[in-house]
């Protein structure tokens, strides 16, 4: 995403420290995995900073915001809850998921396809 290189530069480097840990310690029946969400109703998105940044407008309505987040994802919607991160966690967490490592899940509604 443009506008945003350090917040690139950080995933960057988050998802090869996954990569070289899982290798590093899958001998040991550990697994490493990342999750990437696309724009989350916490705190951290719905605020007056970020609803600037995303519209380029200081003004813009709740609705607008909303509008202008549905355009990053594939799917229509705006945002996702943190309950959808917190079951991707879980899933990962779980015996369902003991044989997944070095994986990057994207619980994006399709944003990295954009």
């Amino acid at each position: 995403m443009a506008h945003i290189p350090h917040y690139n530069a950080a995933k960057h480097g988050l998802v090869g420290l996954m990569r070289s840990l899982a290798n590093e310690l899958a001998p040991h029946h550990i697994r490493v995995n990342t999750i990437h969400p696309t724009n989350v109703d916490t705190p951290m998105f719905q605020n007056p900073a970020t609803r600037a940044t995303v519209t380029g407008r200081t003004d813009a309505t709740g609705q607008q915001y909303a509008e202008v987040a549905t355009g990053m994802n594939l799917l229509p919607v705006p945002w996702v809850e943190s309950a959808d991160i917190t079951a991707a966690a879980l899933y990962l967490a779980s015996d369902d998921g003991r044989y997944v490592t070095a994986v990057t899940l994207p619980v994006d509604a399709g944003s990295t396809q954009r």
